[in-house]
């Protein structure tokens, strides 16, 4: 039974209903249609910038088109870093095709476990994850093989440096983003690296390029650079120099090998070294430049300049003689002696037998400020002007603040540091008639103008110095070489430890010239604590300084100026130290 509803019965629906209600209601869904219809049109033709642009993050791209970094070549046009193509796998991984057999089969591809592949990829919101950077091309041949869905790949360039270990202080190396890290690849990064272009695509939701939008802009390729360094000598005076190291159980050693005529760079090696394509176990000690970052007291190779410096002021000549006996001298309270007692010596027998109470006599008749100032004209105290990251100034201190016993010491290279790479420069002063010559790592076109610090004939009679310091009686005998003239200065130097000296730990060093009567190179070389037996410069030092005196001049076509085989050694002079 159904029960009839009765209108007129219920006053709330016999009610009459107000007409300003209804027409109350209609405009108000009016309006709201009007609203809406005015926000349409406002995100879909007056005001869409924004919208497009939200449009644009979500599907539009850059995609960066790498440039292909310059190339670093020796003085002779030989390889010493060069890029290759080598593809970066990356991956979407919401999108990767989940086949155990393809996914193992990528992992073993990629040199990972399938639980690290698996990490990579177990957050699926990501839209983008590097897989590896830089594999070798084959590899990503394999990789696009197996057609994995959501697993792409981009062009990436990955340096190369066929010198290895041997010019790997020079080179440097770049790091997975292509920027240089060390050596010449940081000092000339922005030259070498070039600049990357760019590309404008939209793509779709599986990341596949769907059209082009705007213009591409090319990439600029790095320029090649090319050093002064000759790969062939900077190889055998790495090889000479490790070998001499690893002989006398040294901390560590350095070589510089410098061409007087043009001011250029011929090697610069360290030991221990690296190999810069293989960076995975570096430690400081292997990456340090120590010929260019290390300072240290260079000892009995500073004689020759106080005897250039007396000879100059006329203060002594070369066969004026000077009392060296007993063997001792006192300054200022502090006692100063030679290894053996020597004598009556003439000045150049001060430098051949290397007496530090004959060189301080010299010293000490020179004003502190003319020392100073030919430390300094010679580059002491003053940061070399190499592009070369962490080059050193090392120490020279202001002459006004010298104590008589300093300037005493400081003659015979004590209380002043100096790189090898300065020392080396140095010594050009001797085989350039008394210029200094400005060095340089790129190579030259023509010769360096020199910068006038003695005469012509003052550094004739220093370099005939040099030369009785390598011959009978000297303390370096083991620097001759055999087919060549040579001449140079030992120094043996205890190493600082805290604020004194260190009672069993040297550095032993030597710094040449070659050929003597016209030099063309300059060699210095420096054996970190060796602790064999030997450590004297003449010892460990010489021997690496002739071999490569030796090789080097004959690679760059020097004729041999001596017949005569060097002589075997019995007993050699012992420099003080």
């Amino acid at each position: 039974m159904s029960r009839s509803v009765l209108y007129t019965s219920s006053p709330l629906l016999a009610s009459k209903t107000p007409v300003w209600r209804s027409k109350f209601i209609v405009a108000g869904l009016a309006l709201g249609f009007a609203v809406l219809a005015g926000r349409a049109a406002w995100i879909q033709v007056f005001g869409n910038d924004f919208f497009r642009r939200q449009g644009e993050v979500r599907f539009a791209r850059t995609l960066e088109l790498p440039a292909n970094r310059g190339r670093i070549l020796d003085r002779n046009g030989m390889l010493l870093a060069t890029s290759v193509p080598s593809p970066s796998i990356w991956a979407i991984p919401e999108d990767v095709e989940r086949d155990p057999v393809r996914l193992n089969q990528l992992a073993k591809l990629l040199g990972m476990s399938r639980a690290e592949l698996d990490r990579k990829l177990e957050d699926e919101d990501k839209t983008f994850v590097w897989l590896k950077r830089q594999v070798d091309e084959p590899v990503a041949q394999q990789i696009a093989a197996l057609g994995l869905k959501g697993i792409y790949q981009r062009k990436e360039y990955k340096r190369q440096y066929p010198e290895g270990e041997a010019a790997a202080h020079v080179v440097g190396f770049t790091n997975v983003e292509d920027h240089g890290q060390e050596g010449v690849e940081l000092a000339f990064d922005k030259a070498l690296g070039g600049r990357a272009g760019s590309r404008r695509v939209i793509k779709d939701r599986l990341g596949r390029i769907v059209e082009d939008v705007g213009d591409q802009v090319p990439p600029a390729d790095g320029r090649d650079l090319q050093l002064s360094i000759d790969s062939k000598v900077q190889f055998f005076a790495y090889q000479k120099l490790r070998d001499a190291v690893l002989e006398h159980k040294a901390k560590a050693g350095s070589v510089v090998v410098l061409d007087v005529q043009s001011g250029e760079v011929l090697a610069l090696a360290n030991y221990p070294s690296y190999s810069p394509a293989e960076r995975s176990n570096l430690t400081g000690a292997q990456l340090r430049n120590r010929a260019l970052t290390d300072t240290f007291e260079p000892g009995s190779t500073m004689k020759p300049f106080i005897a250039g410096l007396a000879i100059a002021k006329g203060i002594v000549r070369h066969d004026t003689q000077i009392q060296c006996a007993p063997g001792r001298i006192t300054i200022a309270g502090s006692t100063i002696t030679d290894a053996h007692p020597l004598g009556l010596l003439t000045v150049d027998e001060v430098i051949q037998k290397s007496s530090n109470v004959g060189t301080v006599k010299m010293a000490m008749q020179l004003a502190p400020k003319d020392m100073w100032e030919l430390y300094t004209e010679v580059g002491f105290g003053q940061k070399p002007q190499v592009p070369f990251p962490g080059a050193v100034s090392g120490r020279l201190r202001p002459y006004k603040s010298w104590r008589p016993i300093e300037q005493a010491t400081m003659s015979y290279g004590y209380g002043v540091s100096v790189s090898l790479f300065q020392l080396a420069r140095a010594y050009s002063v001797f085989a350039r008639d008394g210029e200094l010559v400005p060095v340089t790592m790129l190579k030259a076109d023509q010769p360096a103008p020199g910068v006038r610090v003695f005469s012509p004939e003052h550094a004739a009679q220093v370099r005939h110095m040099l030369h009785l310091v390598t011959g009978p009686g000297g303390t370096a005998q083991k620097a001759q070489t055999v087919g060549y003239s040579v001449g140079g200065k030992t120094g043996t130097a205890r190493k600082q430890e805290g604020r004194g000296y260190a009672d069993r730990k040297y550095r032993g060093f030597f710094v040449g010239i070659a050929p003597i009567d016209k030099p063309r190179i300059v060699v210095a070389v420096m054996i970190d604590e060796p602790s064999a037996g030997k450590f004297y410069g003449g010892e460990v030092a010489a021997p690496v300084f002739s071999t490569t005196v030796q090789q080097t001049l004959r690679m760059l076509g020097v004729q041999p100026d001596m017949n005569v085989k060097p002589q075997v050694v019995v007993n050699a002079v012992e420099e003080s130290i």
